[in-house]
């Protein structure tokens, strides 16, 4: 009975969702596993999985072919996953092959000293360093956020830089 008291119909042909889960799930978390040699990821992947397909199903020609297509659909969320991890351990890779960069030049003491030589930049060129250095954004991400190119967003980044070597080198010599 469903929950106006009058009965469900199910049948083969339009299973309820219950037993599309009951079918394909734990084959799905198999498939994952052997995939991923995580349980714990592919369990999570073989949900991802259902709830993509079963959002599918009524526009599947054959009930039938769900099993094909959520089999496909944890597959592509596996290569997805593994592309990703991939990514990730490159950035971390690149980020720890660079020289650590020297915070430590100025000491607390003298933000009062690099603000306000900060502030004086023309807006664009103080944007795209609070963008690249302060929020940390790629040069992709700087330009995309400022509208420019990425050797604009790069020249405005190197003024900038020009500017602020300058500007604290003559308050260094005061």
């Amino acid at each position: 009975m469903g929950e106006s008291g009058m009965a469900v119909r199910v049948s083969v042909e339009h299973p309820s969702l219950e037993e599309l889960y009951e079918r394909h799930v734990s084959g799905a978390i198999r498939l994952a596993t052997l995939l991923t040699g995580d349980p714990s990821a592919a369990e999570d992947l073989a949900h991802e999985g259902f709830i993509r397909s079963a959002g599918r199903f009524r526009h599947l020609r054959s009930p039938a072919s769900f099993d094909a297509y959520m089999k496909k659909t944890v597959v592509n969320l596996t290569r997805q996953r593994a592309r990703q991890q991939r990514l990730e351990r490159d950035v971390v890779r690149r980020q720890g092959d660079r020289e650590p960069m020297a915070h430590d030049a100025y000491s607390p003491e003298d933000r009062d000293v690099v603000w306000p030589a900060i502030l004086r930049l023309p807006f664009r060129q103080r944007a795209a360093i609070v963008l690249r250095y302060y929020e940390d954004l790629s040069e992709d991400q700087t330009a995309a956020v400022l509208r420019c190119t990425t050797r604009a967003a790069n020249s405005l980044v190197s003024r900038a830089m020009t500017t602020l070597r300058r500007d604290l080198a003559k308050e260094e010599d005061v």
